[in-house]
């Protein structure tokens, strides 16, 4: 089973790359975010004709995110955050798919710091790790997939100074990060690739694609009993360099099939 999380950066702009990447790389379940497009405006057609069941909570002009099932249609449970039932934004949805429980994140930027904007990433984050926590307690098989952010630590980033007023640098929520993981929760990349350099995002500015100027801000953190199943995971960094990429990539895991229950003589 291969599952992928990839910050599409406009669904409708951008869909012949998403069909043509789920073509090659086939992928049994995709989360995307920053769909920018209603539900209405989703081309879940154009999805369903590639072999794609998904699920949207769609928001213009800026957010949204979705979940795609080969060959499957995903049984939504949420379609937001729990925790605030003012926050109108669209980014969670959580739907399961083939007997795991998916989510599909985009934690909120928190540009420019501090501020209302970072004030809320703050909050935002805090919901997750209580909602997390109530998945963790449920012992259900779960994926958190999505734009978390936040870079994790300073190897997660090219050598830079740049970003040190940056919001998804902050001590702040890279304490949250660690507190979620902390749960027990695997980041697949860093399971797979310890110690290697790994990005899934380069800005449009400053010609960080062709210097190779990266951040880690993209995660697949599984459960314990989907990270026992886990046997490799990459980023599929040559669809950053497509002609109008978004400027994130693919991240993906490979997991083992998972085992039946065993049944009593």
């Amino acid at each position: 089973m291969k599952i992928a999380t990839w910050n599409i950066n406009g669904v409708v702009k951008r869909l012949p790359l998403l069909l043509a990447w789920l073509a090659s790389a086939k992928p049994d379940v995709v989360a995307l975010q920053e769909t920018k497009a209603t539900d209405g405006e989703f081309p879940a057609a154009a999805l369903a004709e590639a072999g794609y069941g998904s699920a949207t909570v769609g928001q213009r002009p800026w957010n949204g995110v979705a979940l795609l099932a080969r060959d499957a249609d995903p049984v939504v449970v949420r379609r937001s955050l729990p925790g605030d039932a003012s926050d109108t934004q669209a980014r969670y949805l959580e739907a399961a798919i083939g007997g795991t429980l998916f989510a599909a994140i985009y934690l909120p930027n928190g540009n420019p710091q501090p501020g209302p904007k970072f004030a809320y990433k703050l909050a935002w984050f805090e919901r997750l790790i209580a909602h997390a926590a109530s998945l963790q307690a449920s012992g259900h098989p779960v994926v958190l997939a999505g734009d978390f952010n936040v870079v994790p630590t300073q190897r997660d980033i090219y050598p830079t100074t740049s970003y040190r007023d940056n919001a998804l640098l902050q001590p702040e929520p890279r304490d949250a990060f660690r507190r979620l993981l902390a749960q027990g929760w695997t980041d697949s990349i860093r399971a797979i690739h310890p110690d290697e350099t790994v990005y899934t995002f380069w800005d449009y500015l400053r010609q960080r694609w062709p210097r190779n100027a990266g951040l880690r801000i993209d995660h697949l953190l599984l459960s314990a009993s989907v990270a026992a199943r886990l046997k490799d995971a990459g980023v599929d960094r040559d669809e950053r360099g497509r002609e109008g990429a978004s400027d994130h990539a693919p991240v993906w895991a490979e997991l083992s099939a998972a085992r039946s229950p065993r049944r009593k003589a």
